[in-house]
């Protein structure tokens, strides 16, 4: 047994919290606890319950009270917890049991691991300990007594809290606690020290004013409360503050930090673009950032991370060098390199939330594993670069918020960030100006793009030429690159054509000549066709585009649009990401480039024009999403959608662009997200909602759940505020789905009924019969049969008469899983053969590989396992073709089953091992909970009844934390066999009687049957 009292008062046994009855009852438990392992008079007890002025009854309601707690604790195993002594009682307890002593031990471990110098270890420890609480200590025990002791004890944790963030502060992990000392200050507004920590970290990380502001709170609170001042230590640390007193920055002399264990990360991120070939300059900046960054996890630097700020006017080259240097400094940073666009100059900047979305999943972190909220992915970011040398990129910073977040605590990784603004709140940061080139330097550039013949051979025009691109580097390489294509042009020429000074982009200049006039003189060369191309790319807010969406764009076909895109990047107007060939090609704009595109969008598109053209790209989106549906799946199955135009694009092109359908998604995936936004900001309610669910495909295979609930939030409010009725129940219907997927079945209903309720409302048969479906799955799974059954044979009748082959397929082997759980094999056999059928004549792979796999189990029930190896791994070969790797975990499981009855133990926990890390990957907690089931029986088999035990009781937690009752009962039975084979009667027993207690939560004939088994067994055990 367990007790926790850090918190409201708690005592479990195994993983169920006990009842602990009335407040009288509590309150006794509690002194007892407080007073662990000593006598504790009844007199205290008395005290405790009824203050000074006790009635003639107290001691035997204090006596009454022992007594029901013994009946308490041995009705769980614990019948001698509490032991009569001459003055009184005691409660014999494990330091371990309780959650008081165990904070105790930590903290005692902290501080000594303070006193020999080791920070990390004490911060862990103190984390630990401070982990623990759950609440006010006692919270809701009235009792004078009582509210004494567990103020003490808060006094103990805040203690602890100061020193273990005293400890952060001198590790330079000021940045991380500001929000942190915030609350606490909020929570404790006289703790003095608090305030002075919070003093110090914000002035630490730049924030002076806020630091004085801190102070000046505090000086007014203890005036107004307390009647005195500050005490003299927060006077002078506001003094100093003031001053920005030397005194305050980091300690020279820092506590001894002690490695902590690695973090295990499955690879080592390489995410730098690749390095530019003819790299010009900037000899004393790569010098100084180099410098810089070697520090990293030196003495001098062991506390503060290398920041390197490279900042400078718009094209002058700072994202060049930042890749350079980052190349030239690999090997000092040999655990990887993360890189990310923050696109600070954009109308929508990439923000935090998704940089650590990718950072995160780059160091291993699966989609599902990931939190949703900045503060935890912020910290789990930092914990896994606890122990590495990373290095870290961000380009074009708009702001320190999207900084701040992406910062690592490990003093030994380094960062670099670009940006147009120097970013004067990251205190600490190393800043490096960067200008325009001189004039040797630009020539140098020229040369090395136009060619060195050329540029000799017109020497004062190069000069001139430079001189009139501002000597910007991307106004020079933009030049170069025209006079590269333009073989027939002289530099004079050009610079003739650059002397028009109307043509300058004067918003980014440098004196009275700026990068509009490359720009524009660029722009101005190409075509009209390749001009309007040019503008109307920039109606999609996505940073990065395929090409097929140009087609739309112009309403041409693709190959003329091609033609035009090719002379944009040849005039790299655009460039290439180097992602994909052909017609994957993907193309993206620079962002000061793209600028000046939406400036002359705006000049020279109408309204009219640019809604026309917006409308095309979303309705070829969503015809192309269909198409890679339709291939997945083999049909639309499970869609429902709109009666949006479509923008249909011709069929040999569309086969070669979903020709792998997952693979397509993945590449139009911001295109997708951005594509449903703009669809609402547009008024495109359909199209808006019609994509949404055309792209759960993606967010469902690849567990992209932050994009499925983004978008569908999006989605389903535009269909609310133009009240269409069908978009909104397609929308519960998809996010009910989601939540299935997230295991939260009691918010899946909820969205299901409503989504019924609006299909029916409309007349859509089709979709009640898909929201219908999926209610059944949640009857299934929570074990009320009749009601299952009933709801797919609706479902069925529907998709019968509509001609859906592969929901019908589908549906199929769902009624036959139901036939299984009655033992009804040749039920179940004839409806998985017609689905069979079905799902291979419509071309389904997916529910093919489902119903293959339920057949593997209907042999496996009938004890033909060679027949359910033999079809299960047909089953497998499926899942790994189509890339699905949650029905890959499924098959696997199967496979170990099925191996382990036929005798080959080794075989069979292979295939298990396998499926449950990819069950885990996925997030996928009923394959988990079934794996940990067999290999609970591969133990049995091995006679090691203790480690079967360990299994059964992790599937079981998971079964309950998925709300699955029917499943529950069922590991419990199997658990109290492996009591019993430990010789554990009252262990078996107690199984069996939890067991019981969960049948009232089932279908009444399964109930029944579940209760004549376990009352059968429970007379076996003499209960």
């Amino acid at each position: 047994m367990e007790f926790g009292i850090l918190g409201p008062l708690e005592a479990t046994a195994g993983s169920r919290r006990l009842d602990l009855g009335g407040i009288r009852q509590q309150i006794v438990l509690a002194v007892l606890l407080l007073d662990a392992g000593r006598v504790v008079t009844i007199g205290r007890l008395m005290e405790a319950i009824y203050g000074d002025d006790h009635p003639t009854t107290a001691r035997a309601q204090v006596q009454i009270c022992i007594s029901s707690l013994r009946r308490l604790f041995a009705a769980n195993g614990s019948p001698d917890l509490i032991a009569t002594q001459s003055l009184g009682y005691a409660i014999q307890v494990a330091p371990d049991q309780i959650d008081m002593q165990q904070f105790h031990i930590l903290v005692r471990r902290a501080r000594r691991a303070k006193e020999t110098r080791n920070a990390n270890e004490a911060i862990k420890h103190y984390r630990d300990a401070l982990a623990l609480w759950r609440g006010p200590a006692l919270d809701g025990i009235d009792s004078r007594l009582v509210q004494s002791a567990a103020s003490r004890l808060t006094e103990e944790r805040i203690a602890a809290h100061e020193e273990c963030v005293q400890l952060e502060l001198d590790l330079g992990r000021h940045h991380e606690l500001v929000g942190e000392l915030n609350e606490l200050v909020d929570e404790h507004p006289l703790r003095e020290r608090l305030r002075g920590q919070l003093m110090t970290a914000l002035y630490r990380s730049g924030r002076q004013a806020e630091a004085l502001q801190v102070y000046r709170d505090a000086r007014r609170t203890m005036i107004d409360e307390l009647g005195i001042e500050p005490n003299e230590r927060l006077q002078q640390l506001e003094h100093a503050i003031l001053t920005s007193d030397e005194s305050l920055d980091l300690p020279v002399a820092p506590p001894k930090v002690e490695p902590s264990a690695p973090l295990t990360v499955p690879n080592v991120p390489g995410m730098l673009p690749t390095d530019i070939a003819d790299f010009t300059g900037r000899t004393k900046q790569i010098d100084d950032i180099r410098q810089r960054l070697m520090l990293a996890g030196e003495e001098r630097s062991r506390f503060a991370v290398p920041i390197v700020v490279i900042v400078g006017k718009p094209g002058v080259g700072k994202s060049t060098i930042a890749v350079h240097v980052s190349h030239r400094v690999g090997e000092r940073f040999p655990d990887g390199q993360l890189f990310a666009n923050l696109h600070g100059a954009a109308s929508r900047p990439t923000g935090p939330m998704q940089v650590l979305e990718r950072f995160l999943r780059v160091l291993g972190v699966p989609g599902t594993g990931i939190p949703d909220g900045l503060e935890e992915r912020a910290e789990m970011y930092r914990a896994l670069l606890a122990d590495r040398r990373v290095l870290i990129v961000l380009d074009d910073a708009g702001s320190e918020s999207q900084i701040l977040p992406l910062l690592p605590g490990n003093p030994a990784s380094g960062v670099i960030i670009t940006s147009r603004s120097r970013l004067a709140g990251l205190a600490g940061a190393t800043h490096v100006d960067v200008d325009t080139f001189d004039a040797d330097q630009s020539v140098d550039l020229l040369t090395r793009i136009a060619g060195a013949e050329r540029v000799r051979s017109e020497m004062e025009a190069a000069e001139a030429l430079a001189e009139l691109c501002g000597h910007l580097p991307l106004a020079l390489r933009i030049a170069g690159a025209r006079l590269s294509a333009r073989q027939h042009w002289s530099i004079e020429q050009l610079v003739h054509r650059l002397e028009d000074e109307t043509r300058r982009l004067d918003e980014l200049k440098h004196g009275d000549m700026g990068i509009r006039a490359s720009i524009s003189l660029t722009y101005e060369s190409a075509g009209a066709d390749a001009r309007r191309l040019f503008r109307l790319l920039t109606i999609l807010d996505t940073q990065v585009f395929s090409a097929w969406v140009t087609a739309a764009l112009l309403d041409r076909p693709l190959t003329d649009a091609q033609d035009l895109l090719d002379d944009l990047a040849d005039a790299q107007l655009i460039e290439t990401t180097g992602v994909g060939h052909g017609v994957h090609s993907q193309y993206r704009f620079h962002d000061l480039i793209r600028v000046f595109a939406r400036e002359r969008l705006a000049a020279e598109e109408t309204p009219e024009e640019r809604n026309a053209a917006l409308a095309r790209v979303l309705g070829g989106l969503l015809f192309l999403a269909e198409a890679a549906h339709r291939r997945e799946y083999g049909g639309d199955y499970v869609q429902i959608h709109s009666s949006a135009p479509r923008w249909p694009l011709p069929q040999r092109l569309v086969d070669r662009l979903v020709a792998s359908p997952l693979q397509w998604y993945e590449r139009e995936r911001s295109t997708l997200v951005s594509g449903i936004r703009q669809a609402a900001q547009a008024g495109f309610v359909e199209l808006c909602w019609d994509l949404a669910i055309s792209s759960v495909t993606l967010f469902e295979s690849r567990v992209y759940l932050d994009d499925w609930r983004e978008t569908h939030e999006i989605a389903l409010a535009t269909a609310r505020q133009a009240d269409d009725k069908r978009g909104q129940a397609a929308m519960l219907y998809s996010r009910g789905s989601l939540y299935i997927t997230q295991q939260r079945f009691g918010d899946a209903r909820g969205d299901f009924e409503a989504a019924v309720r609006l299909f029916r409302d409309i007349g859509d048969t089709q979709g009640v019969a898909l929201v219908i479906r999926n209610i059944g799955f949640l009857d299934r799974v929570s074990g009320r049969f009749d009601d299952a059954e009933a709801h797919y044979r609706q479902a069925l009748d529907i998709f019968r008469a509509n001609g859906d082959q592969v929901a019908s397929a589908y549906v199929l082997h769902n009624l036959a899983q139901l036939r299984l759980e009655f033992d009804d094999l040749p039920g179940a056999q004839r409806l998985l053969a017609e689905a069979l059928d079905l799902s291979r004549s419509s071309g389904s792979r997916r529910v093919e590989a489902q119903v293959l796999h339920r057949i593997g189990q209907t042999y496996l029930q009938s004890g033909q396992s060679a027949l359910a190896v033999e079809v299960l791994n047909e089953a497998l070969l499926v899942v790994r073709n189509i890339g699905d790797p949650t029905g890959e975990a499924y098959v696997l499981h199967g496979l170990g089953v099925a191996r382990l009855r036929r005798g080959e133990p080794a075989e069979a926990e292979s295939a298990l091992r396998r499926s449950l890390m990819l069950a885990g990957t996925s997030n996928e907690q009923l394959v988990e909970a079934r794996v940990l089931l067999a290999l609970g029986e591969l133990c049995m088999n091995r006679e090691d009844a203790s480690q079967a035990v360990m299994y059964y009781e992790q599937a079981l937690a998971l079964f309950a934390k998925m709300h699955m009752p029917l499943q529950q009962a069922r590991t419990l039975i199997t658990l109290s066999d492996a009591h019993k084979e430990l010789g554990d009667d009252d262990a078996a027993r107690d199984a069996l009687s939890r067991g019981l207690g969960l049948t009232d939560q089932l279908d009444p004939v399964v109930a029944a049957q579940i209760r004549d088994q376990l009352t059968h067994l429970m007379r076996r055990y003499g209960h």
